[in-house]
């Protein structure tokens, strides 16, 4: 079955004609990003030139991907909107609420058991507006896309900042906040500023030990977790061409750790082989008729320097396999060097846990290049000294790796297999003994690796690799083991080499599942009623945020001047936390309690001066908005990076936040304040935020005046009555200066409808 067949063919009928007039109104030839952006304009026909890095431009997305944790709030706020269904191909996937704690059948039922409301929530929604819905155990939502939606030249946003895993079949595919997406199944336009461009010009070919992964471990080190903010990574050059597709969708999914709009490879034959062996022939078909125009044009690869606003190289054939860590993912570290540098910085060299797959490397070939490693270790007698887990990324990757003998090889080693979900990547692992909060090491083969984001304890260092590198690294036990030259010794008291992974692209036999987990939407869903329960602790129907009185606003009380790194899982923590995703007042009682207190050092202690106290930062804003005291957050570089998710914006609005200024945002996360109705804002000198005093008072001098390019001029008002100015950018243009007015995005599209 493919899905959503006529839309695709109507993309590529379009593809030609409107890259064609592009390439005319911009004057130069194109990149492969540019051709998918100007063909998905919301008003049509190319007819402007846009500026990288400048440009607000409307775009006309072609699916929506929704995953559990953040399609409940997403929905929620659709449920307001006031339509009878979805405007564009739309689907639901049930990845995020399943804990690994025991196995896959145990761990599944259990979580139906404990989110049977919520899943039913999410079935029944999306029965009503013609949704599909991916039921729990039927995968990760990027793994899942890419076997049934993801096309070469398309264009999708999804409620996760791993959506750019597309990017692996040539789709320029973008995480965004749940509101965006609400925007888009309106059937409005998205907004977005027109991406800059970074060009990586893969050279050479990947050989023995280094796998996909050391590619984009390798790109996060040079480029560190800010360096890809507003732009779109194209890979190209004789090393991009070499790799296979899911290859291609891991090195896009981990864009996200540097920030990237998202991650893109050109359409090659790798591609077309992978659409055929997934049931969609036809799509390669197609594709194969416009391929010319499914890259970049060749003025491009021929002058790369010319076209982008960056170039980097890699040489794949001397490439070393990577271990990237702890506690950041742009710490890049060659495994040649792994022991100096552990040693240097104290990292446990004890491997305690090696973990492999997640939505980032749990293909068929994946599996097989880390089942080559497990069996030589059960055939040359080598007793694994780490404990060994196993994620697929979707029902139909378990079952062919089951049925091709692969889950058996991991169960001599004592590999323990999880559900096909996220579980240990986002927080979703009932790890035993974590609570101790013991300094130890693990090793995955996750996209990120913040404190505390696997299992809760803040002195787990976390190091992510290749799910073969991490396979070799969990039998050996030893975080320093270099599998290209050191030696184990086996039970025997035999010294044994382990030799190269060797795995393959797609599955000889082909892939095969019983029950790949889809619900198909109902033909007419005006007559479902989605019930949800006032007393309900998991969800809850949203009230509308109040609009702004057109004043400035004065008076304000900081509630955290956040120090560092304050990525969303500060802001907002998974975990034990998914389950309140659906109940906006529930899970408010986690914001910002993982953010570090720059003037105590501390977590989720804060003065409140209303009463003096210090207390939870969810208390203080709780009693600060019951006092009618408006609250600013302040914080550093890179402020909400990480997930997409857009609770980290609702709960601050919910809690009485009007502001949030920092030195500088990540993208989803400034688009997401922006779409709830919050001033979005940056010091216009950063070394202004050493200014910020706990005790502070902040008057906006010329709110009123907000227009887009303006700076905001915002006074302190410090306890000895000495006043000072700060001055803060913004990046509003007309259109969201309108949702602030409004109170939020969605307060716009509802008045626009006569809702309100």
């Amino acid at each position: 079955m493919i899905f959503d067949l006529d839309m695709i063919k109507a993309v590529y009928n379009r593809f030609q004609l409107k890259v064609g007039m592009a390439r005319k109104v911009v004057g130069r030839p194109l990149t492969y990003s540019e051709k998918i952006l100007y063909s998905h304009l919301f008003d049509g026909n190319p007819s402007e030139a846009y500026k990288r890095g400048e440009s607000y431009v409307d775009f006309a997305p072609d699916r929506v991907a929704m995953q559990d944790a953040t399609a409940q709030m997403a929905l929620l706020q659709f449920m307001q909107a006031g339509k009878k269904k979805v405007a564009v191909p739309s689907t639901v996937h049930a990845d995020h609420l399943i804990q690994a704690r025991v196995g896959a059948d145990k761990d599944l039922q259990e979580a139906i058991n404990k989110n049977n409301e919520v899943y039913n929530f999410l079935s029944s929604v999306s029965n009503k507006y013609n949704i599909g819905f991916w039921k729990p155990g039927a995968g990760i939502i990027h793994q899942v896309i890419l076997e049934n939606y993801a096309f070469p030249g398309g264009m999708m946003i999804g409620t996760d900042s791993h959506t750019p895993n597309a990017g692996g079949l040539g789709m320029v595919a973008i995480g965004v906040g749940g509101a965006d997406a609400v925007d888009v199944m309106a059937g409005m336009s998205w907004e977005l500023k027109f991406p800059k461009l970074i060009g990586i010009h893969l050279k050479g070919k990947l050989n023995g030990w280094t796998a996909p992964k050391d590619i984009i471990l390798e790109v996060t080190g040079l480029l560190t977790v800010k360096g890809g903010t507003g732009c779109i990574i194209e890979y190209f050059g004789e090393g991009a061409e070499s790799l296979s597709a899911t290859g291609k969708g891991t090195i896009c999914n981990m864009g996200a750790e540097v920030g990237a709009t998202t991650s893109i490879f050109a359409y090659d034959e790798n591609m077309s082989k992978y659409l055929k062996a997934t049931g969609r022939t036809e799509v390669a078909d197609m594709a194969d008729k416009i391929k010319e125009e499914l890259r970049s044009d060749k003025e491009v690869y021929e002058n790369p320097e010319k076209y982008y606003d960056q170039v980097v190289e890699i040489d794949l054939t001397s490439l070393e396999p990577h271990l990237n860590g702890p506690f950041s993912p742009d710490i890049a570290t060659p495994i040649s060097r792994i022991k100096e540098v552990a040693e240097k910085n104290g990292w446990p060299l004890k491997v305690d846990v090696g973990l492999i797959g997640s939505c980032t490397n749990s293909s068929y070939e994946d599996i097989s290049r880390a089942a080559s490693i497990a069996k030589q270790a059960a055939d040359k007698k080598i007793s694994p000294k780490a404990e060994y887990t196993i994620t697929p990324g979707s029902e139909l990757v378990r079952y062919t790796v089951e049925r091709d003998g692969y889950l058996a090889v991991f169960d001599k080693i004592g590999g323990k297999v999880f559900a096909n979900a996220c579980g240990p990547c986002i927080g979703q692992w009932a790890r035993e003994g974590a609570e101790k909060q013991q300094k130890n090491t693990i090793v995955h083969s996750f996209n990120r690796n913040f404190a505390k984001r696997a299992d809760g304890n803040p002195n787990t260092y976390a190091f992510v690799a290749s799910p073969e590198l991490v396979t070799a690294l969990a039998i050996a036990g030893d975080l320093s083991f270099d599998p290209r030259k050191d030696k184990l010794i086996n039970d025997q008291g035999e010294e044994v080499m382990l030799d190269e992974p060797q795995g393959f692209e797609l599955p000889p036999r082909g892939f095969e599942v019983d029950d790949p987990g889809y619900q198909k939407p109902a033909e007419d869903g005006s007559e479902i009623q989605v019930q949800v329960s006032p007393t309900s602790e998991r969800l809850q129907l949203l009230e509308s945020f109040p609009a702004w009185n057109g004043k400035n606003i004065s008076g304000m009380r900081l509630l955290i001047k956040a120090y560092g790194k304050c990525t969303t899982d500060h802001i907002s923590m998974a975990g034990p936390w998914l389950k309140y995703r659906g109940h906006l007042d529930n899970i408010s009682n986690n914001t910002l309690i993982g953010a570090v207190n720059a003037f105590n050092m501390e977590t989720n202690k804060v003065k409140n001066e209303d009463t003096g106290e210090y207390m939870a930062v969810p208390d203080s804003a709780r009693k600060y908005k019951a006092d009618g005291v408006p609250t600013i957050v302040v914080g550093d570089y890179n402020y909400g990076e990480g997930s997409s998710r857009e609770h980290a914006a609702m709960q601050p609005r919910h809690l009485g936040v009007r502001a949030v200024l920092v030195k500088s945002f990540a993208r989803i996360h400034e688009t997401n304040l922006k779409k709830q109705g919050m001033l979005a804002l940056t010091f216009a000198n950063p070394e202004d935020y050493d200014k910020i005093q706990e005790d502070d008072l902040f008057n906006f001098l010329d709110l009123d005046q907000f227009s887009p390019g303006k700076p905001i001029t915002i006074e302190l008002v410090h306890s000895d009555g000495t006043r000072e100015n700060i001055i803060a950018n913004h990046t509003y243009n007309n259109g969201q200066i309108e949702w602030f007015k409004a109170g939020s995005a969605l307060n716009l599209i509802k008045k626009n409808e006569g809702n309100i």
